[in-house]
């Protein structure tokens, strides 16, 4: 009992806000004086809520998805938004998984950058393994009462979609981001599992055009653990993992991620010309201004030190990738927004 008391004394005398702490950690993933913070922006810390945006961003996509292909009146909006809520609490449990299971296979040291760029939960004292593993296990158990109503209003097809994502993301620390599989995980996750998944949840429809839709915003959270695993390729090399930069080298990486850029434009053009989606999604386009400063910064070396502000070091082309995925994603969000209210729009007019 003192000891809480003494946390809640030691938040209420943080020097940031209690709502600006929370935003803070959302964008940066860190927080400084970490110790004296509350109890929910330690959380968010240790389950690296600053990534969240990426499912959460799936799940939207999915949903709305959903609306353009069946129409907003044949959408079941709370199937699908519970989806959305499915595929965010996903995600945090993986990284608690994740986080907990590469220390327990010695990935994850005082020196390894996981434990530099962020307080580890562990390795820094946020929690214990217990405390880790039984905040996944929260996690999974809301996973399932989900998955278990969706079933009910959907049938069995639900169940493939959430037993292939836990498998993959049990699979990732232990097999595949060691055989150089993680990056394609990532695409397969983000794309057609959680984007087709949710289209599936709210409309009970899965075509070849959701398919194919859910493929550019898979493709560049791919790209962002691309990122991740340049910044870490020493010591994954020292430990093992045999991540896609670890084999093709920095430079062939560097180059791969500014293809997969490329390839993201090529196929919105694409689903836009085959009238898979309305022409609003060409607002990702406004994204390239972001795509230029990360351009830039995958084609000169990376600094010797942290610029002013940057939260996450040693991590560098990680975050690049990041900032274009979250501004790429808004506009691709925005833009089936704006397809699906624009027939709307035009009948008030005509």
């Amino acid at each position: 009992m003192a000891t809480r008391a003494a946390a809640r004394k030691a938040a209420k005398n943080h020097p940031i806000p209690l709502v600006k702490r929370w935003q803070t950690v959302l964008n940066g993933c860190n927080i400084p004086q970490l110790e004296l913070a509350d109890g929910l922006t330690r959380w968010l810390v240790i389950s690296r809520a600053c990534v969240f945006s990426m499912s959460f961003t799936s799940g939207m996509l999915g949903l709305l998805i959903a609306a353009e292909q069946v129409g907003i009146g044949n959408v079941n909006w709370l199937l699908g938004i519970l989806a959305v809520i499915g595929v965010v609490a996903a995600h945090a449990s993986n990284n608690l998984l994740n986080d907990y299971f590469d220390v327990r296979q010695g990935v994850d040291t005082e020196d390894y950058p996981r434990a530099q760029y962020s307080t580890h939960p562990i390795l820094g004292g946020l929690t214990t393994p217990k405390g880790l593993l039984l905040a996944a296990g929260l996690l999974n158990l809301v996973d399932l009462a989900i998955m278990l109503y969706l079933f009910s209003q959907r049938g069995i097809l639900i169940v493939a979609f959430a037993v292939a994502g836990l498998l993959l993301s049990l699979l990732y620390t232990s097999v595949l981001k060691r055989a150089g599989l993680g990056e394609l995980t990532a695409l397969i996750v983000w794309g057609p599992l959680m984007i087709g998944g949710t289209a599936f949840a709210a409309s009970g429809v899965i075509s070849p055009a959701i398919w194919v839709l859910s493929l550019p915003y898979g493709l560049i959270v791919a790209s962002v653990l691309i990122g991740k695993h340049i910044d870490k390729i020493k010591p994954d090399k020292k430990v093992g993992v045999n991540s896609v930069p670890v084999l093709l080298g920095e430079k062939r990486s560097l180059q791969l991620n500014k293809v997969t850029f490329i390839i993201f434009y090529i196929l919105i053009l694409a689903m836009v010309f085959l009238k898979y989606t309305g022409p609003w999604v060409l607002l990702t386009f406004l994204a390239i201004p972001r795509l230029r400063q990360t351009w830039k910064a995958y084609s000169e070396p990376k600094p010797a030190k942290a610029p002013a502000g940057w939260t996450v070091w040693p991590l560098w082309y990680v975050s690049w990738a990041m900032l274009f995925n979250r501004k790429a994603g808004e506009f691709f969000t925005l833009g089936l927004l704006l397809n699906l209210a624009t027939p709307y729009v035009v009948g008030l007019f005509s």
